[in-house]
C-alpha cells in the first residue's frame, strides 16, 4: 500500500490503480481507518492525477462509516468504490444458503453505498455465480471476480 510504487506499474501498462485488496492485512491484524484510507488515496491522486483510481471500502467499518467513507472519497475524486467482506463472511449454511450468506457484506455495502455517490460501485469479494446477479437489485455497477 504504496502510492510511491504505482507510478511503475502504470509505466508497465496499468491503465487502472486500485487502493484495495486488504485481505492480506487483515491476515496479519492490521486494519484501515478512514483517516488511512484518505490518506493514501489522496497521496495516489496527486502522484497519479490522470490516472482511473479505484478504492476498496474496508469491510472492518460499520456500515454508516463505509457509506461515509465512501462519499469523502467520491469528493476527493475517485472513480470507482469497490465493496468487500468475503473472506470475513463464514457461512453457517452449506450450498445455495451458504453462497447467500457469504456474499450478504459486500452487497449490504454495495446496497447502501450506491444509493449515497454518484461512481460506479462494485462488489469485489465473496460473490458465486448464484449471487453475482444480485448486485443488480443492490444497484452496483458490476463484480470484480475475487473469491
Amino acid at each position: 500500500m504504496d502510492p510511491a510504487a504505482f507510478p511503475a506499474a502504470v509505466e508497465a501498462g496499468a491503465v487502472m490503480v486500485d487502493i484495495g485488496n486488504y485481505d492480506s492485512f487483515y491476515e496479519k491484524g492490521v486494519l484501515f481507518s478512514p483517516e488511512q484510507i484518505l490518506k493514501l488515496t489522496k497521496e495516489t491522486k496527486r502522484i497519479l492525477p490522470s490516472m482511473t483510481l479505484s478504492v476498496t471500502v474496508p469491510h472492518t467499518l460499520s456500515p454508516p462509516d463505509q457509506v461515509k467513507l465512501a462519499e469523502l472519497l467520491e469528493k476527493e475524486g475517485m472513480d470507482i468504490i469497490q465493496t468487500e467482506g468475503g473472506k470475513c463472511s463464514n457461512p453457517t449454511k452449506p450450498g445455495v444458503l451458504g453462497l447467500i450468506e457469504k456474499a450478504t457484506p459486500t452487497l449490504a455495502a454495495a446496497y447502501s453505498i450506491s444509493r449515497t455517490v454518484q461512481i460506479p460501485v462494485m462488489c469485489s469479494s465473496g460473490l458465486s455465480a448464484v449471487t453475482a446477479p444480485m448486485v443488480i437489485t443492490a444497484e452496483a455497477a458490476g463484480v470484480i471476480s475475487n473469491p
